[in-house]
């Protein structure tokens, strides 16, 4: 004798086979949280398909359903991650733009006016920040949702490492585990921080008058002596090496966080942004100034086809995206030949990221 039982759930069907030879007893019971039914049948020397026809009436007789088997393999459909593998930046009057591949981009609602000046991702959500205390989140970039960050001064910078988001602004870091719910941290500074990066087992952010402070959790903060009292702008790592950029051409590099050693970068202008990919760190800043370095020390200006100010760089897909002034957007596979892409916006464009 043999017995087979399937159990299907949302409305329960609960099949039960008994075979004895080639003969078979079926019962089929239909089990809702309204309704209970019931149907049993017997075959004598059933084959597969005369099987199949009589639990498909025993079926029709339950719930009215003409066909439920098939010769159709099962397959198992994997949706993919609608946040992976997307460029997103923000700007002033809370634009928004997303892209899957850096070239084609559509405008999204961001539901605010404020400005935004910087975006990441991590823990599968995009979270960016700007004026007066301003935090969006989406799960797929499309829809953004406000958060409450229990502050109302301008926050600049924001990334993700550690299971952590950190966001800086006006003397103030606030963390957050998910980007919902923040956490003030007591930053010991009242200068101004506009960025912040992960390296090494530690956050860095920078800000204004050379302010650099470093965290190994997010919670806890230091400040470090920079050698300059100029305003820094951007910071990243990659390679082993902390690089922050700012007013005047600056530039500095670290290997450990604490220790900073001034570059010559070969320009004056001022230097927003910069990146890391490709074994390539990339910096721009006014002026359409793009800058390239393999090593962090010895810096090579390159041709960016725009005179715009240019804010943010990320790098992700293969291919460098810059966003700047007046909604400019120019990509770079390679860092050596820049293509300006078509204007969506006359806005100004602050923040640029990639999920991967």
């Amino acid at each position: 004798m043999r017995i087979q039982e399937i159990l299907q759930v949302e409305n329960v069907f609960n099949l039960q086979i008994i075979g004895e030879g080639k003969d078979s007893q079926l019962n089929l019971k239909w089990i809702t949280l309204d309704e209970k039914k019931n149907e049993e049948d017997y075959c004598r020397s059933c084959g597969t398909f005369e099987l199949r026809e009589m639990i498909g009436g025993l079926v029709e007789k339950l719930v009215g359903v003409k066909k439920v088997f098939t010769n159709e393999p099962v397959v198992q459909k994997i949706e993919k991650d609608k946040t992976k593998e997307m460029f997103v930046t923000v700007g002033k009057d809370g634009i928004i733009f997303t892209s899957p591949e850096g070239n084609w981009w559509t405008k999204r609602t961001s539901g605010t006016s404020n400005n935004l000046y910087g975006v990441t991702y991590g823990n599968s959500t995009f979270v960016t920040m700007g004026q007066s205390g301003t935090i969006l989140t989406s799960s797929d970039g499309t829809t953004w949702t406000g958060r409450t960050s229990g502050t109302s001064k301008y926050l600049s910078g924001v990334t993700y490492r550690k299971g952590l988001f950190v966001t800086v602004g006006r003397g103030t870091i606030i963390t957050s585990t998910d980007g919902t719910y923040w956490t003030g941290r007591d930053s010991g500074t009242s200068e101004y921080l506009r960025g912040v990066t992960y390296g090494n087992g530690l956050f860095v952010t920078v800000g204004w008058f050379g302010t650099i402070l470093t965290s190994p959790d997010g919670t806890t903060w230091t400040e470090r002596s920079s050698g300059t009292w100029g305003y820094l702008k951007g910071v990243t790592y990659g390679n082993g090496l902390f690089v922050t950029v700012g007013s005047l051409g600056t530039i500095l590099t670290s290997t450990d966080g604490t220790t900073w050693i001034e570059r010559d970068s070969g320009t004056s202008e001022y230097l927003r942004g910069v990146t890391y990919g490709n074994s390539t760190f990339v910096v721009v800043g006014d002026s359409g100034t793009i800058l390239t370095s393999t090593d962090g020390t010895t810096w090579t200006k390159r041709i960016s086809g725009t005179s715009k100010y240019l804010y943010g760089v990320t790098y992700g897909n293969g291919l460098f995206v810059v966003v700047g002034e007046n909604g400019t957007i120019i990509t770079s596979p390679d860092e050596y030949f820049w293509t300006k892409r078509t204007s969506v916006t006359s806005v100004d464009l602050l923040g640029v990221t990639y999920s991967q």
